[in-house]
């Protein structure tokens, strides 16, 4: 390891505990794969110094890398199990999607700007990540060719949840997502029992759209 990687393994290991474990975050598999994951090879060279401070970072679109706490929580509450399949709207960066393959069997990953689909990608097989399936297209839509998932998550605010991610979510199975409006949103996590949902709000976050057919149109402001 040359004097970089150990800086910013020293940087990883400082953010879970501080950002992490000290907020609340107890998950031991979360907590090891995002003490492991480099973050900083998802974020371009201008922004990489900021990789591990606690907030969003810029990746370009327009699109951010979410802060490290929220994505712990996040895979904290999806729960995902080793043979589960997991449905990721809104890869970005691919931190997120890379984070769920580590955790998950398999990961459908869904990106509607292909720029930045593209270079999750690179960094992905870069890392040696074999069990993702990435495609550029509307995450709104779900992948009804793959279902049913029994994870879904989504890294962009929709006014709900779409009516296509609950029809493609196996029995048992759960969404986390922020839901509400353009500038304040609730996460929330969705479970399918028996063909009827359950809804449980988390906390408040504030996210960027999800733009699609069942989100927000890309040309509101």
């Amino acid at each position: 390891m040359d004097t970089c990687e150990g800086n910013f393994a020293g940087l990883r290991r400082a953010m879970v505990e501080h950002q992490l474990r000290a907020r609340g975050i107890s998950d031991d598999r979360v907590l090891e794969v995002m003490t492991d994951l480099p973050r900083e090879k998802f974020i371009g060279p201008t922004h990489r110094h900021e990789a591990h401070e606690d907030r969003p970072v810029p990746i370009g679109s327009g699109q951010t890398i979410s802060q490290p706490y929220i994505v712990a929580l996040m895979s904290q509450e999806l729960a995902v199990a080793p043979t589960h399949r997991v449905l990721d709207v809104g890869a970005g960066s691919g931190y997120q999607t890379a984070i769920l393959a580590r955790l998950g069997r398999q990961v459908f990953a869904v990106e509607r700007i292909a720029e930045l689909a593209e270079r999750a990608g690179a960094v992905l097989t870069e890392l040696g990540i074999d069990n993702v399936t990435l495609t550029v297209g509307d995450g709104t839509l779900g992948w009804a060719e793959h279902a049913p998932f029994d994870r879904i998550i989504c890294g962009a605010a929709g006014p709900d949840v779409p009516e296509a991610w609950i029809e493609q979510l196996a029995e048992g199975g759960r969404i986390v997502m922020p839901v509400g409006g353009l500038e304040v949103q609730n996460l929330i996590a969705l479970e399918k029992h028996g063909g009827k949902v359950t809804r449980r709000d988390i906390c408040g976050v504030r996210f960027v759209k999800l733009i699609g057919q069942h989100g927000w149109d890309n040309n509101r402001p």
